[in-house]
């Protein structure tokens, strides 16, 4: 008999996607067809970047689907004002959650005051427009030892981070991986864990699920979630 994650319904993985939109040649199709997805698929969100957060918000209108829109993406190596004036503003538009990308060569380099000085900015900004506004610090775990993760994880939850998420998906040295994502649990003192990057499979899904995910952010929402069993 199949227990734990190896017997999630669709249904329960499709509430932790996030489908995702981020490629700079994306059009207005496309992000309508993606909104349509994830109201039909019954996803927690989409995932997109700054200019299409109005146009999602008004098209995926009264459903549960949040609207997540990028901060600082894809390098994190935006000035601290403009990724404040930019959380700002996917807020005014309809954002509900904030996916930023942390200040990667300060992290480092060991600046830690910026980096958690920076964090504690966006936050602090979020929370004020919306205490139910989350934001996600995306590590991009790909690029750093296990060391820099872990004091990564910890500056972020100082600092006011409601998720730790592993990538972008944009890094050259890659996405989201299982060991990762379980130095993320580990050291995020329960904060929710999003991995992303590199996800397009169900086994992919679920392996992360199993290490501790509680949010996927996948590109290939639809196809990931097909051929699961169905209360």
């Amino acid at each position: 008999m199949r227990t734990g994650v190896d017997a999630m319904r669709a249904e329960q993985l499709a509430a932790m996607i996030e489908h995702t939109l981020l490629k700079a040649e994306a059009t207005d199709e496309q992000v309508d067809r993606l909104c349509d997805e994830a109201a039909r698929g019954r996803f927690h969100a989409v995932c997109v970047n700054p200019c299409w957060i109005r146009r999602c918000a008004a098209r995926i209108g009264r459903t549960n689907v949040v609207v997540a829109g990028v901060v600082g993406f894809p390098l994190g190596a935006h000035r601290t004002d403009t990724k404040v004036d930019e959380a700002r503003r996917a807020i005014e538009d309809g954002a509900g959650e904030l996916d930023m990308v942390i200040a990667l060569g300060p992290l480092i380099a060991g600046d830690d005051r910026s980096v958690s000085d920076e964090i504690a900015a966006v936050a602090d900004v979020a929370h004020a427009a919306d205490p139910a506004v989350l934001l996600k610090v995306i590590l991009e775990t790909a690029a750093l030892t296990d060391a820099q993760i872990e004091r990564a994880c910890r500056l972020s939850v100082e600092a006011g981070a409601d998720m730790l998420k592993t990538s972008t998906g944009f890094h050259p040295a890659g996405g989201a991986r299982v060991e990762h994502v379980r130095l993320l649990k580990t050291h995020g003192r329960g904060r929710g864990v999003k991995a992303a990057g590199g996800i397009r499979t169900a086994a992919n899904a679920l392996a992360m699920v199993e290490a501790g995910a509680t949010r996927i952010g996948t590109s290939a929402g639809p196809a990931l979630i097909e051929g699961l069993p169905v209360r």
